[in-house]
């Protein structure tokens, strides 16, 4: 590599510049002060562990996206996280079970935000090393906690001031109850499943006539590929599984519970369906939601069920939760994030001088020190990000505005 070309950085892998840093930052805080307002406890969970631990509960997608490395401590296969929930799962499930006595079962709210790193970007323009921020509960099956979660990934969105906010509901149980009443392969569950993820309706249909006997289940799949769209889906659905098996009502049951009590909390929530959605599908365990807007083409946030996650490492216990690319969601957001301008001080050796310097540190204010004994113009200054600078009047120091050259 030649001098010229050594500042280039791998594809899809980006610097971040003060400025986005200072809006970056200023975001991240401001969400997890969110969910410390919420009872969310902040976890850092390690950006290197062994894999067999990485990749619990995780699709065969993340398997990919994950960059593996070889531990030269113990020849074991180590991996760089590309998701963080099968950490915090650990860490729920083994560092934070030795309350014992009557805190053992109790529910446990844990969040977090950091970098994550993917083999590959998984879409046009995304970043390979993402910021993921996200809140997630371990310890209650109930659609109340699925509410919780579904409100606070709405409250997030809110908080950055992203506009026209859709959120969309799922539940991959339903896909599930009817493939195992059809009684289909495994290999015609896949076919039939990825036909599903690109809606391809005509040849669904045309699978679900060669491999279904059933009328129907047939039918039923069918309607399952085409019931998205608005709060009017919920009905339809309702209306078209009257016949299903006692499972797949169970779930309908539960989406329903669920979306009246998002409305209930969020009335003016743009709530959406979409009964063919099986992203996470070897991951997550029932309801699905994702949120997006018109200004961004994939999912700004998303989360769901992902019950017994933490089981190989010796505690099952339901569990949902959601996260967002914070880099994704400082992009979109319409808040304003001003940066305090600072005041410059002289480079005077003067006690008085420090101690007012600390002063106005301590008051929230940035001070910059003139390294250059007074030498930086007023515009340099500037540049710098000084409006104001500190001189002597008499016998004590002054804040005055930055004059003209």
């Amino acid at each position: 590599m030649s001098v010229r070309d050594r500042w280039l950085l791998p594809e899809g892998v980006e610097e971040i510049l003060p400025v986005e840093a200072f809006r970056l930052e200023t975001l991240r805080r401001q969400i997890l002060d969110l969910y410390a307002s919420w009872g969310y406890d902040l976890v850092i969970p390690p950006l290197i562990e062994y894999l067999d631990s990485l990749l619990v509960g995780s699709s065969h997608d993340l398997d990919l996206q994950t960059f593996k490395i070889t531990d030269q401590l113990t020849g074991r296969m180590m991996g760089l996280r590309a998701d963080i929930t099968p950490q915090v799962a650990r860490i729920d499930a083994h560092c934070l079970s030795q309350r014992g006595g009557e805190g053992q079962d109790l529910p446990v709210r844990l969040c977090y935000s950091d970098n994550v790193a993917h083999t590959r970007p998984r879409g046009l323009l995304a970043s390979r090393i993402p910021i993921r921020i996200g809140a997630e509960l371990f310890g209650h099956a109930g659609v109340g906690c699925d509410i919780e979660l579904i409100c606070l990934m709405h409250d997030t969105l809110k908080l950055t001031k992203i506009e026209e906010v859709h959120i969309v509901l799922g539940h991959v149980g339903i896909f599930r109850s009817l493939v195992r009443a059809s009684q289909l392969s495994l290999d015609s569950e896949n076919e039939l499943f990825d036909a599903l993820q690109r809606k391809a309706y005509d040849e669904i249909d045309t699978f679900l006539d060669a491999q279904i006997e059933d009328d129907g289940i047939r039918a039923m799949l069918s309607d399952l590929s085409r019931l998205s769209g608005d709060e009017t889906i919920l009905t339809a659905a309702l209306k078209s599984f009257e016949g299903a098996p006692s499972a797949v009502q169970k779930e309908l049951q539960e989406l329903e519970a669920i979306a009246k009590g998002v409305k209930r909390r969020l009335p003016n929530v743009s709530l959406g369906f979409d009964l063919c959605e099986l992203r996470g599908y070897e991951y997550h365990t029932g309801i699905v939601f994702a949120a997006y807007t018109p200004a961004y083409g994939r999912a700004i946030a998303q989360g769901g069920r992902f019950d017994d996650i933490g089981k190989v490492f010796g505690r099952a216990r339901p569990a949902s939760g959601f996260d967002a690319d914070l880099k994704v969601l400082a992009r979109l957001s319409k808040a304003e994030f001003e940066r305090k301008q600072a005041i410059c001080a002289p480079a005077d050796e003067d006690q008085s001088l420090d101690a007012y310097v600390q002063e106005l540190r301590e008051a929230g204010e940035r001070v910059i020190k003139d390294l250059d004994a007074d030498t930086l113009s007023s515009k340099q200054l500037r540049l710098l990000g000084c409006d104001r600078r500190l001189v002597r009047q008499a016998q004590h120091w002054q804040i005055e505005s930055l004059g003209e050259d």
